[in-house]
Protein backbone atom coordinates (compact mmCIF):
# COMPACT_ATOMS: atom_id res chain seq x y z
CA UNK A 1 0.00 0.00 0.00
CA UNK A 2 2.60 2.34 0.99
CA UNK A 3 6.74 3.04 -0.34
CA UNK A 4 7.76 2.09 3.16
CA UNK A 5 7.85 -1.22 4.30
CA UNK A 6 5.32 -3.15 6.94
CA UNK A 7 6.02 -3.47 10.65
CA UNK A 8 2.68 -5.50 11.39
CA UNK A 9 0.74 -8.13 9.08
CA UNK A 10 -1.83 -6.83 11.06
CA UNK A 11 -3.43 -3.34 8.79
CA UNK A 12 -4.43 -1.75 12.00
CA UNK A 13 -1.21 -2.21 14.18
CA UNK A 14 0.85 -1.29 11.38
CA UNK A 15 -0.83 2.26 10.87
CA UNK A 16 -0.75 2.76 14.21
CA UNK A 17 2.26 2.37 14.29
CA UNK A 18 2.81 4.99 11.64
CA UNK A 19 0.82 7.33 13.65
CA UNK A 20 3.53 6.56 16.67
CA UNK A 21 6.59 7.03 14.57
CA UNK A 22 4.99 10.50 13.43
CA UNK A 23 5.41 11.57 16.84
CA UNK A 24 8.98 11.80 17.02
CA UNK A 25 9.06 14.91 14.99
CA UNK A 26 7.65 16.86 17.65
CA UNK A 27 9.03 15.04 20.89
CA UNK A 28 5.57 12.39 21.29
CA UNK A 29 7.74 9.41 20.88
CA UNK A 30 11.23 8.11 21.05
CA UNK A 31 12.33 5.45 18.24
CA UNK A 32 14.10 2.85 20.15
CA UNK A 33 11.30 3.10 22.90
CA UNK A 34 8.53 2.53 19.95
CA UNK A 35 10.62 0.05 18.25
CA UNK A 36 11.31 -1.91 21.51
CA UNK A 37 7.60 -2.00 22.02
CA UNK A 38 6.81 -3.13 18.61
CA UNK A 39 9.40 -5.96 19.02
CA UNK A 40 7.59 -6.93 22.09
CA UNK A 41 3.86 -7.53 20.23
CA UNK A 42 2.93 -10.11 19.20
CA UNK A 43 1.27 -9.55 15.33
CA UNK A 44 -2.85 -9.23 15.62
CA UNK A 45 -3.16 -9.82 19.34
CA UNK A 46 -4.88 -7.26 21.24
CA UNK A 47 -3.84 -8.28 24.50
CA UNK A 48 -0.60 -8.28 23.42
CA UNK A 49 -0.55 -5.06 21.90
CA UNK A 50 -2.50 -2.87 24.83
CA UNK A 51 -0.28 -4.85 27.51
CA UNK A 52 3.48 -3.63 25.57
CA UNK A 53 2.35 -0.13 24.59
CA UNK A 54 1.44 0.63 28.49
CA UNK A 55 4.00 -0.82 29.82
CA UNK A 56 6.28 1.41 28.13
CA UNK A 57 4.17 4.26 29.60
CA UNK A 58 4.35 3.04 32.80
CA UNK A 59 8.19 2.92 32.90
CA UNK A 60 8.05 6.48 31.65
CA UNK A 61 5.87 7.19 34.28
CA UNK A 62 7.49 5.78 37.47
CA UNK A 63 11.21 7.30 36.46
CA UNK A 64 11.97 10.46 38.51
CA UNK A 65 14.11 13.77 36.76
CA UNK A 66 13.62 17.01 36.25
CA UNK A 67 10.41 19.28 35.71
CA UNK A 68 11.50 19.24 32.10
CA UNK A 69 12.22 15.38 31.78
CA UNK A 70 8.63 14.87 33.31
CA UNK A 71 6.86 16.66 31.14
CA UNK A 72 8.33 15.07 28.11
CA UNK A 73 8.57 11.50 29.33
CA UNK A 74 4.86 12.77 30.41
CA UNK A 75 3.98 13.61 26.59
CA UNK A 76 5.60 10.22 25.12
CA UNK A 77 3.32 8.22 27.76
CA UNK A 78 0.73 9.70 26.88
CA UNK A 79 1.03 9.15 23.02
CA UNK A 80 1.89 5.39 23.80
CA UNK A 81 -1.26 4.94 26.16
CA UNK A 82 -3.39 6.44 23.56
CA UNK A 83 -2.08 3.83 20.73
CA UNK A 84 -2.74 1.35 23.54
CA UNK A 85 -6.57 2.17 23.83
CA UNK A 86 -6.87 1.20 19.75
CA UNK A 87 -6.89 -2.71 20.57
CA UNK A 88 -8.64 -2.33 23.58
CA UNK A 89 -11.60 -3.29 22.10
CA UNK A 90 -9.79 -6.99 20.31
CA UNK A 91 -9.60 -8.39 24.24
CA UNK A 92 -12.45 -9.84 26.20
CA UNK A 93 -12.28 -6.59 29.23
CA UNK A 94 -15.31 -4.68 28.19
CA UNK A 95 -14.00 -1.72 30.77
CA UNK A 96 -10.57 -2.16 29.19
CA UNK A 97 -10.76 0.46 26.85
CA UNK A 98 -11.89 3.21 29.17
CA UNK A 99 -9.24 2.43 31.90
CA UNK A 100 -6.52 3.03 29.71
CA UNK A 101 -7.80 6.18 27.84
CA UNK A 102 -8.17 7.62 31.68
CA UNK A 103 -4.36 6.58 31.89
CA UNK A 104 -3.80 8.22 28.67
CA UNK A 105 -5.42 11.80 30.02
CA UNK A 106 -3.42 11.17 33.31
CA UNK A 107 -0.33 11.59 31.60
CA UNK A 108 -1.32 14.22 28.93
CA UNK A 109 -2.28 16.27 31.79
CA UNK A 110 1.07 15.62 33.64
CA UNK A 111 2.08 17.03 30.65
CA UNK A 112 0.10 19.96 31.07
CA UNK A 113 1.36 21.06 34.75
CA UNK A 114 4.93 20.35 33.89
CA UNK A 115 5.56 22.20 30.78
CA UNK A 116 6.93 25.47 30.66
CA UNK A 117 5.05 26.46 27.94
CA UNK A 118 2.02 28.77 28.93
CA UNK A 119 -1.15 26.21 28.67
CA UNK A 120 -4.45 26.56 29.98
CA UNK A 121 -7.56 24.53 30.31
CA UNK A 122 -10.50 25.16 29.02
CA UNK A 123 -14.17 24.62 29.96
CA UNK A 124 -16.60 25.91 26.79
CA UNK A 125 -20.13 26.31 26.70
CA UNK A 126 -21.93 24.30 25.21
CA UNK A 127 -25.47 23.10 25.30
CA UNK A 128 -25.77 22.94 28.91
CA UNK A 129 -22.72 21.57 29.80
CA UNK A 130 -19.23 22.44 29.01
CA UNK A 131 -16.72 21.45 26.35
CA UNK A 132 -12.90 20.60 27.63
CA UNK A 133 -9.77 22.15 25.79
CA UNK A 134 -6.51 23.24 26.12
CA UNK A 135 -4.95 26.53 24.75
CA UNK A 136 -1.23 26.83 24.11
CA UNK A 137 -0.54 30.47 23.95
CA UNK A 138 2.98 31.73 22.39
CA UNK A 139 3.05 35.27 23.72
CA UNK A 140 1.80 37.63 26.24
CA UNK A 141 -1.64 37.12 28.09
CA UNK A 142 -2.93 40.98 26.49
CA UNK A 143 -1.60 40.22 22.75
CA UNK A 144 -3.77 39.01 20.54
CA UNK A 145 -2.11 36.46 17.98
CA UNK A 146 -2.70 34.15 15.24
CA UNK A 147 -4.91 31.40 16.76
CA UNK A 148 -5.14 27.41 15.25
CA UNK A 149 -8.16 25.42 16.30
CA UNK A 150 -7.13 21.70 15.71
CA UNK A 151 -10.47 19.58 15.41
CA UNK A 152 -10.05 16.00 15.86
CA UNK A 153 -10.98 13.16 13.89
CA UNK A 154 -13.34 9.94 15.40
CA UNK A 155 -10.63 9.02 17.41
CA UNK A 156 -7.61 11.05 17.52
CA UNK A 157 -6.02 12.03 21.36
CA UNK A 158 -4.81 14.97 22.47
CA UNK A 159 -1.31 14.13 21.94
CA UNK A 160 -2.19 13.96 18.05
CA UNK A 161 -3.59 17.30 18.19
CA UNK A 162 0.37 18.27 20.05
CA UNK A 163 1.98 15.86 16.95
CA UNK A 164 -0.35 17.66 14.16
CA UNK A 165 -0.74 20.73 14.74
CA UNK A 166 -0.32 22.22 18.05
CA UNK A 167 3.92 21.57 18.22
CA UNK A 168 4.50 23.74 15.25
CA UNK A 169 2.50 26.21 15.21
CA UNK A 170 4.11 26.76 18.56
CA UNK A 171 7.32 26.97 16.99
CA UNK A 172 5.77 29.57 14.21
CA UNK A 173 4.37 32.09 17.29
CA UNK A 174 0.75 31.08 17.12
CA UNK A 175 -1.31 30.40 19.51
CA UNK A 176 -3.06 26.92 19.24
CA UNK A 177 -5.95 24.86 21.08
CA UNK A 178 -7.78 21.87 20.71
CA UNK A 179 -10.79 20.17 22.44
CA UNK A 180 -12.89 17.28 23.01
CA UNK A 181 -16.33 17.67 20.73
CA UNK A 182 -18.68 15.68 20.95
CA UNK A 183 -18.19 11.49 20.56
CA UNK A 184 -14.31 12.89 21.08
CA UNK A 185 -12.08 11.86 24.20
CA UNK A 186 -13.25 13.25 27.35
CA UNK A 187 -17.02 14.56 25.83
CA UNK A 188 -17.40 10.77 24.99
CA UNK A 189 -15.99 8.59 27.78
CA UNK A 190 -17.16 10.80 30.80
CA UNK A 191 -19.93 13.25 29.61
CA UNK A 192 -21.76 10.31 27.31
CA UNK A 193 -22.44 12.78 24.38
CA UNK A 194 -22.13 10.95 21.30
CA UNK A 195 -21.13 12.27 17.49
CA UNK A 196 -23.25 14.90 15.77
CA UNK A 197 -23.18 15.71 11.87
CA UNK A 198 -24.37 19.61 12.32
CA UNK A 199 -20.11 20.45 13.69
CA UNK A 200 -21.38 24.37 13.08
CA UNK A 201 -23.07 23.82 16.87
CA UNK A 202 -19.90 22.22 18.11
CA UNK A 203 -17.81 24.69 16.35
CA UNK A 204 -19.24 28.27 17.00
CA UNK A 205 -19.32 27.63 21.19
CA UNK A 206 -15.45 27.25 20.21
CA UNK A 207 -14.85 30.24 18.39
CA UNK A 208 -17.23 32.34 20.99
CA UNK A 209 -15.02 31.22 23.87
CA UNK A 210 -11.62 32.20 21.98
CA UNK A 211 -12.55 35.46 20.61
CA UNK A 212 -13.98 36.66 24.12
CA UNK A 213 -10.19 36.48 25.09
CA UNK A 214 -7.86 39.40 24.43
CA UNK A 215 -5.41 36.95 23.40
CA UNK A 216 -6.77 35.74 20.24
CA UNK A 217 -6.86 37.87 17.56
CA UNK A 218 -10.64 37.75 15.91
CA UNK A 219 -9.14 38.10 12.29
CA UNK A 220 -6.68 35.09 12.51
CA UNK A 221 -8.31 32.31 13.53
CA UNK A 222 -7.84 29.03 11.30
CA UNK A 223 -9.64 25.94 12.13
CA UNK A 224 -7.41 22.82 11.00
CA UNK A 225 -9.69 19.01 11.14
CA UNK A 226 -7.73 15.74 10.38
CA UNK A 227 -9.36 12.17 9.85
CA UNK A 228 -13.15 12.15 9.98
CA UNK A 229 -12.77 16.01 11.06
CA UNK A 230 -12.30 16.74 6.66
CA UNK A 231 -15.57 16.23 6.81
CA UNK A 232 -16.54 18.31 10.42
CA UNK A 233 -14.43 21.45 9.10
CA UNK A 234 -15.98 22.12 6.13
CA UNK A 235 -19.66 21.71 7.38
CA UNK A 236 -18.30 24.34 10.13
CA UNK A 237 -17.32 26.53 7.85
CA UNK A 238 -20.35 26.55 5.98
CA UNK A 239 -22.71 28.36 8.87
CA UNK A 240 -19.70 29.75 10.96
CA UNK A 241 -18.05 32.38 9.02
CA UNK A 242 -15.58 34.11 11.66
CA UNK A 243 -12.85 31.63 10.90
CA UNK A 244 -10.41 33.11 8.65
CA UNK A 245 -9.11 29.82 6.90
CA UNK A 246 -9.57 26.14 6.99
CA UNK A 247 -7.62 22.95 6.60
CA UNK A 248 -9.27 19.70 5.56
CA UNK A 249 -7.02 16.54 5.80
CA UNK A 250 -8.06 14.44 3.94
CA UNK A 251 -10.81 16.15 2.29
CA UNK A 252 -14.51 13.91 3.04
CA UNK A 253 -17.52 14.35 1.34
CA UNK A 254 -19.24 11.74 2.51
CA UNK A 255 -18.02 9.71 5.76
CA UNK A 256 -20.25 6.77 5.52
CA UNK A 257 -18.40 5.74 1.85
CA UNK A 258 -15.95 4.21 4.31
CA UNK A 259 -17.77 2.35 6.35
CA UNK A 260 -20.51 0.98 3.75
CA UNK A 261 -17.61 -0.04 1.15
CA UNK A 262 -17.25 -2.92 3.85
CA UNK A 263 -20.97 -3.85 3.82
CA UNK A 264 -22.21 -6.75 1.02
CA UNK A 265 -24.96 -5.39 -1.28
CA UNK A 266 -27.83 -7.26 0.11
CA UNK A 267 -27.02 -5.41 3.39
CA UNK A 268 -27.03 -2.63 1.48
CA UNK A 269 -30.33 -3.15 0.66
CA UNK A 270 -31.80 -3.78 3.92
CA UNK A 271 -30.13 -0.46 5.10
CA UNK A 272 -32.20 1.13 2.61
CA UNK A 273 -35.19 -0.61 2.84
CA UNK A 274 -35.32 0.46 6.69
CA UNK A 275 -35.15 -3.37 7.77
CA UNK A 276 -33.53 -2.65 10.99
CA UNK A 277 -34.39 -5.80 12.82
CA UNK A 278 -33.21 -8.71 9.95
CA UNK A 279 -30.25 -5.91 9.53
CA UNK A 280 -29.04 -6.46 12.82
CA UNK A 281 -29.62 -9.68 13.19
CA UNK A 282 -27.62 -10.96 10.03
CA UNK A 283 -24.42 -8.47 10.97
CA UNK A 284 -24.46 -10.22 14.46
CA UNK A 285 -24.14 -13.19 13.12
CA UNK A 286 -21.86 -12.39 10.42
CA UNK A 287 -19.28 -10.99 13.46
CA UNK A 288 -19.28 -13.82 15.90
CA UNK A 289 -17.25 -15.44 13.27
CA UNK A 290 -14.81 -12.47 12.65
CA UNK A 291 -13.39 -11.58 16.09
CA UNK A 292 -11.23 -8.63 14.74
CA UNK A 293 -14.61 -7.43 12.85
CA UNK A 294 -16.24 -7.04 16.20
CA UNK A 295 -13.67 -5.63 17.54
CA UNK A 296 -13.44 -2.84 14.54
CA UNK A 297 -17.26 -2.51 15.33
CA UNK A 298 -17.25 -1.49 18.38
CA UNK A 299 -14.26 0.98 18.38
CA UNK A 300 -16.46 2.77 15.62
CA UNK A 301 -20.03 2.42 16.75
CA UNK A 302 -19.57 3.45 20.64
CA UNK A 303 -18.65 7.83 19.38
CA UNK A 304 -22.52 7.27 17.74
CA UNK A 305 -23.50 6.48 20.98
CA UNK A 306 -25.33 3.02 19.71
CA UNK A 307 -24.69 -0.93 19.79
CA UNK A 308 -27.14 -1.36 17.10
CA UNK A 309 -24.96 -2.16 13.50
CA UNK A 310 -28.23 -0.55 11.81
CA UNK A 311 -28.06 2.86 13.30
CA UNK A 312 -24.76 2.97 13.12
CA UNK A 313 -24.26 2.78 9.11
CA UNK A 314 -27.94 4.75 9.02
CA UNK A 315 -26.06 7.66 11.27
CA UNK A 316 -22.93 7.48 9.51
CA UNK A 317 -25.00 8.56 6.05
CA UNK A 318 -26.04 12.54 7.66
CA UNK A 319 -22.21 12.98 7.47
CA UNK A 320 -22.45 14.10 3.81
CA UNK A 321 -21.52 17.45 2.63
CA UNK A 322 -24.22 18.70 -0.04
CA UNK A 323 -23.14 21.23 -3.21
CA UNK A 324 -25.46 23.56 -1.30
CA UNK A 325 -23.32 23.46 2.26
CA UNK A 326 -20.29 23.79 0.64
CA UNK A 327 -20.99 26.64 -1.48
CA UNK A 328 -22.04 28.54 1.64
CA UNK A 329 -18.32 28.61 2.93
CA UNK A 330 -16.60 31.37 2.35
CA UNK A 331 -13.12 31.34 3.80
CA UNK A 332 -10.49 30.25 1.89
CA UNK A 333 -9.80 26.57 2.31
CA UNK A 334 -6.98 24.12 2.01
CA UNK A 335 -7.50 19.89 0.98
CA UNK A 336 -4.87 17.71 1.68
CA UNK A 337 -4.35 14.62 -1.00
CA UNK A 338 -2.38 12.13 -0.25
CA UNK A 339 -1.22 8.76 -2.11
CA UNK A 340 -3.07 6.03 -0.98
CA UNK A 341 -5.60 7.38 0.82
CA UNK A 342 -7.23 3.96 2.28
CA UNK A 343 -10.60 5.49 3.98
CA UNK A 344 -12.36 7.88 1.81
CA UNK A 345 -10.14 7.92 -1.39
CA UNK A 346 -10.69 10.12 -4.39
CA UNK A 347 -12.93 12.49 -1.73
CA UNK A 348 -10.76 15.52 -1.31
CA UNK A 349 -10.67 15.98 -5.02
CA UNK A 350 -14.41 16.02 -5.13
CA UNK A 351 -14.45 18.19 -2.00
CA UNK A 352 -11.66 20.79 -3.84
CA UNK A 353 -13.92 20.72 -7.05
CA UNK A 354 -17.25 21.32 -4.90
CA UNK A 355 -15.58 24.29 -3.36
CA UNK A 356 -16.81 28.01 -4.65
CA UNK A 357 -14.58 29.69 -2.10
CA UNK A 358 -10.19 30.17 -2.93
CA UNK A 359 -9.23 26.76 -2.41
CA UNK A 360 -5.65 25.43 -3.07
CA UNK A 361 -5.49 21.15 -2.88
CA UNK A 362 -1.81 19.95 -1.88
CA UNK A 363 -0.40 16.70 -2.92
CA UNK A 364 1.42 14.31 -0.23
CA UNK A 365 3.58 11.40 -2.31
CA UNK A 366 4.92 8.10 -1.38
CA UNK A 367 8.10 9.48 -2.66
CA UNK A 368 8.03 11.65 -0.22
CA UNK A 369 7.21 9.01 2.63
CA UNK A 370 3.98 11.30 2.93
CA UNK A 371 1.49 9.02 1.71
CA UNK A 372 -1.33 7.45 3.54
CA UNK A 373 -4.20 8.59 5.86
CA UNK A 374 -3.35 12.04 7.60
CA UNK A 375 0.30 11.66 6.16
CA UNK A 376 1.39 9.47 9.31
CA UNK A 377 5.12 9.43 8.90
CA UNK A 378 5.11 13.01 7.20
CA UNK A 379 4.31 15.27 10.36
CA UNK A 380 6.88 17.42 9.08
CA UNK A 381 6.82 18.10 5.85
CA UNK A 382 2.82 18.47 6.39
CA UNK A 383 3.02 20.51 9.44
CA UNK A 384 5.29 23.33 6.86
CA UNK A 385 3.37 22.96 4.07
CA UNK A 386 0.09 23.78 5.65
CA UNK A 387 1.13 26.47 7.94
CA UNK A 388 2.77 28.04 5.41
CA UNK A 389 -0.57 27.80 3.42
CA UNK A 390 -2.04 29.10 6.58
CA UNK A 391 0.92 32.45 6.92
CA UNK A 392 0.10 33.33 3.56
CA UNK A 393 -3.83 33.78 4.03
CA UNK A 394 -3.39 35.15 7.63
CA UNK A 395 -1.03 38.04 6.68
CA UNK A 396 -1.79 41.47 7.97
CA UNK A 397 -2.43 44.35 6.24
CA UNK A 398 1.43 45.24 6.53
CA UNK A 399 2.96 42.14 5.13
CA UNK A 400 3.93 41.42 8.19
CA UNK A 401 3.52 38.28 10.18
CA UNK A 402 3.34 38.21 14.38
Amino acid sequence: MTAVRRLFQDEDFDFATRNVLGGVFAGAADVGEVLSTVDRIHDGRGRSWVDEWTATAERLLAEDGSRASVAARSLRAANYLATATGAADRTDDEGLFAAVWERHRQAWDAFVDTTHLAVERLEIPYEGTTLPGYLFRSGAADEPRRTLVYNNGSDGSVVGAWVRGISAALARGWNAMTFDGPGQNAALVRQGLPFRPDWEHVVTPVVDALLARSDVDPRRLALVGVSQAGYWVPRAAAFEHRVAAAVADPGVVDVSAAMLGHLPHHLVRLLDTGDREVFDKEMSLGLRLSPRVRAMMTWRMRPYGTTSPFDFFTAARAYTLTGDVVGRITCPVLVTDPDHEQFWPGQSRRLYEMLTSPRELVRFTAEEGADGHCEPLAVGLRGERVLDWLERRLTNPSGQYT
